[in-house]
C-alpha cells in the first residue's frame, strides 16, 4: 500500500504506571475535582479543598438576609410536610410514630453540612420503611419483641451510613449506575402499589394482617378478615383520600398554589386530631397513634446490635437500601438541579448520606434520603440554599420539645390516607407507556421490577430487573455494533449504508466500522461477522471486477482491546491472507495501537497498513488497485505478443 498522506503518530507506549494513574482518575476522577486550583498557593488550595469536601464552608461566607428568607419559608412548608410524613412511614416501617419525628430532626442538620444539592429536603421514605419491615421483620418480629426489632433497625441504619459513606469516600458512585432510570421506574411503581394495597389494613381498621408483601397475600388478607371491617373507619379514610387527591389535582393544574398540597398533608393531621378526641374515635373502631412523648432524640449508639445471629439481615437491609436510597436521592438532586441549570456530586451526596444515616443511628433515627416529594415542595417553596434543612430542624425540635403530644390522637386511617395519596403519584404510567414506545427491552425491565415487587418481594423484583439490564449489558459487549460504511456523494465522509442509503461503495474495497471494546467475549462474533461481511459482498455478483482485494477496519469507535482481541485480528489476518485479500486497520485510539505495538500486531501486519483516516487507506487501496490492474493488463500484452 502506498504511503498515507497523514501518518499515525506511533510513538513509543506508555509506561504501566502512567496508563495505570490515567486509568484510575477516569475511573474514580472523571470530574476531575482539583483540577481548578491544583496551581493556587498552598494555603488557598487547603480552603478550597474543604470547601470541596465541606460544602457549607462554601455558600455559607456569602449566605445573607435576603436568601433566608426564602429559605425559612421553604423550611417551615417542608416541616407541616415532613411531621405527618415522619408518623406515617414510621407506622409503615413497624416503629414508634415518635422514631419518625426523631428522623426528621438530626439528618437534616448533616446534610446541610455535607450536602451540595441546593433543594434536597431530607426525610423518611416509604419503599425504604417497607423494605426495612420486611427484611428485619423475619428475624425479630415488630409485634412479640419490639425492642430487638428496634435495636436492629437502627443497626440497619447504621450499616446504611457505613455502606454509602464508603462509597463516596471511594468515589464508587458507579455502582448506583447499574439501577437504571427503568429499573427505578419500575421499582417505585411496584413499592407504590404494595404500599396502596396495605393500607388498607389502616382504611377499613383490620387488626390481623400478613407479613407478607406482595399483592395476592395483601388482597387475601384484607377479604379473609371481612369480619374486621369498620364502616366508620372506610368513610373516615375515603373522605380525607378525597381531599388530598382534590389538593394535588388543584396542584397541577395552578402550580402556584402547589402549598396547597404541600400544607393538606398537616391539615388531615390536624382534623383527624381534632375529630378523634372530640368523638372520641376508639370507641367507634378507629384507632389512633397513642403515646407520643416530648424530649429530643435520646441516644441510641448502646443499643446498635452486632449479634452473629441478626447480622446477615441488618446488613442486607442496610446495604440494599442504602443502595436504593442513593440512587433516589442523587437522581432527585440532580433533576431539581438541572432545572436551574447547576450541578450536584453524587459522591458528596453518597458522603451526606451515609454521615447523617450514621449520626441517625447514633440518635434514634432509622434510614433517611431525599424524598421526591418533600424536595419538590422545597423546590417549589423557593428555597435558595441547604439552609432549608437547617431551618426543618429547627420546627422540628420545637415540635419535638412542646408539640408532640399533640398528635398523639392522629388516626391512624389518617396516616394511611397520606401515605396512600402519597403513593398514588409515584406509579408514573406515562413514563412506563414512553419505555414501551422507545425500547422495548427498558419496558421489560421496567416490568421485571414492577412485577417481581408487586407479586414476589421487594428484593427479587430489583435483582430481577437488575439481573436483565445487565444481561443487556452483556449482549452489547458480546454482540458489539458493526457497521458497513460507504462513501457520501460529494464528500470525503464515510457514514452506514443502512442510515445512508445514498452513500455509495467503493469497487474491490470493503470499510468496516467497529462500535465497542473488543475482548474476549466478542471477538469470536468479531471475526464471524467480518468474514461474513466479505462472503455476502462477494456473493453479489459474479464478475471478478466485484472481488475484495482489501479490508478496512475502522477502529475509531474501539476504547480498548484485550490480547485475545488482538490474537482475534492476528488469526483474521492470516485468513485474509490466505485468499489474497489485504487487512488494514484506521485510526485505532492510543490505548489499542499501544497493546498492537506491545504485542508486535503492528509490525506483523506492516506499520504501512495502519491510517489516520478512511480517506487515506482509500487513496492509497485505490492507488494499488490501480497498479495492479496495470501490473495485469501488461503481463496479458507481453503475453499476446
Amino acid at each position: 500500500m502506498a504511503d498515507s498522506t497523514h501518518m499515525l503518530n506511533f510513538s513509543a507506549p506508555r509506561g504501566f504506571f502512567t496508563t495505570f494513574k490515567s486509568d484510575c482518575k477516569e475511573t474514580f476522577f472523571p470530574d476531575d475535582p482539583f483540577h481548578k486550583f491544583k496551581d493556587d498557593k498552598p494555603l488557598a488550595k487547603a480552603k478550597k479543598t474543604i470547601q470541596y469536601f465541606i460544602p457549607l464552608f462554601e455558600w455559607l461566607p456569602n449566605y445573607n438576609l435576603r436568601l433566608f428568607r426564602y429559605d425559612l419559608l421553604a423550611g417551615i412548608t417542608i416541616t407541616s410536610l415532613a411531621i405527618p410524613q415522619g408518623i406515617s412511614y414510621a407506622k409503615l416501617a413497624e416503629l414508634p410514630p415518635i422514631i419518625g419525628l426523631y428522623s426528621s430532626f438530626i439528618p437534616p442538620f448533616v446534610y446541610a453540612i455535607f450536602g451540595s444539592s441546593k433543594h434536597l429536603a431530607v426525610g423518611t421514605v416509604a419503599a425504604n420503611s417497607l423494605l426495612i419491615a420486611q427484611t428485619i421483620g423475619d428475624k425479630a418480629s415488630p409485634k412479640d419483641d419490639p425492642t430487638l426489632y428496634l435495636h436492629l433497625v437502627f443497626t440497619a441504619t447504621f450499616f446504611t451510613g457505613i455502606f454509602q459513606t464508603a462509597l463516596g469516600f471511594l468515589r464508587l458512585g458507579i455502582l448506583v449506575d447499574f439501577l437504571s432510570h427503568s429499573t427505578i421506574t419500575g421499582f417505585m411503581g411496584g413499592t407504590a402499589i404494595i404500599i396502596c394495597l396495605q393500607q388498607l389494613k389502616g382504611i377499613f381498621g383490620l387488626k390481623h394482617f400478613t407479613t407478607h408483601t406482595d399483592v395476592v397475600s395483601v388482597l387475601r388478607a384484607v377479604f379473609s378478615h371481612r369480619n374486621e371491617w369498620k364502616w366508620e373507619s372506610a368513610v373516615v379514610g375515603v373522605i380525607f383520600l378525597f381531599f388530598l387527591q382534590l389538593t394535588r389535582y388543584l396542584r397541577q393544574k395552578k402550580p402556584k398554589l402547589f402549598w396547597v398540597s404541600a400544607m393538606s398533608p398537616m391539615v388531615v393531621v390536624v382534623i383527624g386530631c381534632l375529630f378523634a378526641y372530640f368523638v372520641h374515635a376508639e370507641k367507634h373502631g378507629i384507632a389512633i397513634v397513642g403515646d407520643l412523648k416530648k424530649g429530643l432524640n435520646p441516644p441510641s449508639i448502646q443499643y446498635l446490635n452486632f449479634d452473629s445471629r441478626y447480622l446477615p439481615a441488618t446488613v442486607q437491609a442496610g446495604v440494599v437500601t442504602g443502595l436504593i436510597a442513593m440512587a433516589e436521592g442523587i437522581a432527585i438532586g440532580r433533576s431539581f438541579a438541572i432545572m436551574r441549570n447547576e450541578q450536584t456530586d453524587g459522591n458528596k451526596e453518597m458522603i451526606a448520606f451515609g454521615l447523617m444515616n450514621i449520626v441517625g443511628s447514633f440518635t434514634s433515627c432509622y434510614l433517611t434520603t431525599g424524598p421526591f416529594s418533600k424536595t419538590a415542595v422545597n423546590f417549589n417553596a423557593g428555597c435558595r440554599t441547604a439552609m432549608s434543612n437547617v431551618v426543618m430542624g429547627v420546627c422540628m425540635m420545637l415540635t419535638l420539645l412542646f408539640l408532640a403530644p399533640l398528635f398523639s390522637y392522629t388516626p391512624l386511617v389518617a396516616l394511611s390516607a397520606i401515605i396512600m395519596s402519597a403513593m398514588l403519584g409515584l406509579i408514573n404510567y406515562e413514563e412506563m407507556y414512553h419505555l414501551f414506545k422507545v425500547d422495548k427491552f427498558d419496558f421489560v425491565i421496567c416490568m421485571a421490577a414492577f412485577l417481581g415487587v408487586s407479586f414476589i418481594s421487594m428484593d427479587v423484583g430489583i435483582m430481577l430487573s437488575v439481573g436483565i439490564a445487565l444481561l443487556r449489558a452483556l449482549l452489547y459487549v458480546a454482540r458489539p455494533a458493526t457497521c458497513k460504511l460507504g462513501k457520501v456523494p460529494n464528500s470525503s465522509l464515510y457514514r452506514d449504508i443502512e442510515q445512508y442509503s445514498g452513500s455509495t461503495t467503493i469497487q474491490g474495497i470493503l470499510i468496516l466500522q467497529l462500535g465497542s471494546p473488543i475482548y474476549f467475549a466478542n471477538c469470536t462474533y468479531i471475526r464471524e461477522r467480518i468474514l461474513r461481511y466479505i462472503q455476502e459482498e462477494q456473493g453479489i455478483s459474479d464478475s471478478k471486477s466485484d472481488v475484495i482485494e482489501h479490508v478496512l477496519v475502522d477502529l475509531s469507535g474501539v476504547s480498548s482491546i484485550d490480547m485475545t482481541g488482538i490474537e482475534t485480528f492476528v488469526e483474521l489476518r492470516r485468513i485474509l491472507d490466505a485468499r489474497g485479500i489485504k487487512l488494514a486497520i484506521v485510526n485505532p485510539r492510543i490505548e489499542v495501537l499501544e497493546k498492537m505495538t506491545l504485542a508486535k500486531f503492528t509490525d506483523a501486519i506492516g506499520k504501512e497498513s495502519f491510517y489516520l483516516s478512511i480517506e487515506d487507506a482509500v487513496r492509497s487501496c485505490q492507488f494499488t488497485l490501480t497498479s495492479n490492474k496495470l501490473f495485469a493488463e501488461s503481463s496479458n500484452d507481453q503475453n499476446v505478443v
